[in-house]
């Protein structure tokens, strides 16, 4: 017999990105108790590119999130440069917006109270085991409590991946994330994304006429510099346009938000019965330009299936095959795409080619954005 004696959950969720807040509102609204886990409190900054795809707004809606009350950019042309500064520009067939974390996480936070998901804020999860047909979840308050159902939104990587024995968390990744917001001179409706040795950069308006400034690079060209500030100055100014916003830009914040270790290597989407969503399932690289929309509807996908599963028998096996397929049809193609095009950029040479060949294939660049970009859902 599980253990009685320790509260229990029907769905508990852990980790309270869009990926969390989105599942948690949409099985709120129907009815299920949830409970959502996050370590840190809301409002808070999170690496990340902070632009959107337009494909979520229908289910966002649906939810009951109006976007455009928060002000946000919108974005409806993409610029791409070498790291010699050579550029590229193109119209986005659905668009997107611009809007920080800090704002839409908050934001979203705030709906699902209102629609009844219960919060544990400043709270980490230490352990999860699965006993019995039971999870237990050992938190670091000491408390312990019970769920039927654990969806693991906890981000790119975390001790539980560890725990979990996940392939991916044996290797080392060689990438950092480093944003910025700063105040720049760009037009509000374009989106670029600027090569440099080994990373690219992209920038992009968010909302209060603020930028988000956000780049990828390796621990070897930080560590080669020594500090992120002489690196930027060293590597990514030897793009001209990046050494622009480097020289022009009023940084809103002193130290930027970093966080190392960002892996994309192929993950899997269900560990020992825990349904994994968002960047803890896959994560698509930046340069693609659509991680946020991403995480939004496997949010989606899970909490249907979620809520199948309540209302079908509480058959576990069918929940984690039906997930699972549901999750590789969406977002598995999509995931190995990205990896591919990673290789193309951050290579000096070659994203000089790429840039070059794209610029007078434009087919085939459209072809490339749809290719990692979804449909409204």
């Amino acid at each position: 017999m599980h253990k009685t004696n320790i509260p229990e959950w029907p769905v508990i969720i852990v980790g309270g990105g869009l990926a969390g807040l989105t599942s948690a509102i949409a099985l709120a609204q129907q009815g299920i108790r949830v409970l959502l886990i996050e370590k840190k409190g809301y409002p808070f900054h999170r690496v990340c590119g902070e632009y959107v795809s337009n494909e979520v707004l229908p289910y966002l809606t649906s939810l009951g999130a109006d976007v455009n009350a928060l002000q946000p950019a919108h974005i409806t042309q993409f610029i791409l440069t070498a790291p010699s500064g050579y550029s590229l520009a193109a119209n986005l067939d659905l668009g997107g917006f611009g809007i920080s974390r800090y704002t839409l996480d908050n934001y979203l936070y705030q709906l699902a109270v209102t629609d009844g998901v219960t919060f544990k804020l400043n709270t980490a999860v230490q352990d999860i085991a699965f006993e019995q047909n039971r999870f237990i979840l050992r938190l670091s308050t000491g408390e312990q409590l019970q769920a039927e159902i654990v969806l693991a939104a906890y981000g790119k990587r975390t001790n539980l991946d560890r725990q979990l024995n996940r392939r991916f968390f044996a290797k080392r990744s060689p990438y950092i994330g480093v944003k910025y917001h700063i105040k720049y001179n760009q037009p509000k409706n374009v989106i670029a994304l600027h090569n440099f040795k080994d990373g690219y950069a992209g920038i992009s308006a968010i909302e209060n006429d603020t930028y988000c400034f956000c780049y990828l690079t390796t621990r070897q060209n930080l560590k080669q510099h020594g500090t992120i500030p002489a690196m930027e100055q060293a590597i990514l100014c030897q793009n001209p346009h990046l050494k622009h916003i480097l020289l022009e830009a009023e940084f809103v914040y002193a130290q930027p938000e970093v966080i190392n270790e960002i892996s994309f290597a192929t993950k899997t989407c269900v560990e020992n019965h825990l349904l994994l969503c968002g960047d803890a399932a896959g994560m698509i690289t930046p340069l693609c330009g659509n991680g946020m929309a991403m995480a939004i509807h496997a949010g989606k996908l899970a909490s249907e299936q979620i809520a199948l599963y309540f209302t079908n028998g509480h058959n576990r096996p069918q929940l984690e095959a039906n997930y699972s397929q549901a999750w590789k049809k969406q977002f598995e193609k999509r995931l190995q795409l990205g990896r591919t095009v990673q290789h193309l950029f951050g290579h000096p040479v070659l994203s000089e080619v790429t840039v070059k060949t794209l610029k007078h294939l434009p087919a085939a660049l459209q072809l490339l954005m749809r290719q990692t970009h979804g449909q409204p859902f």
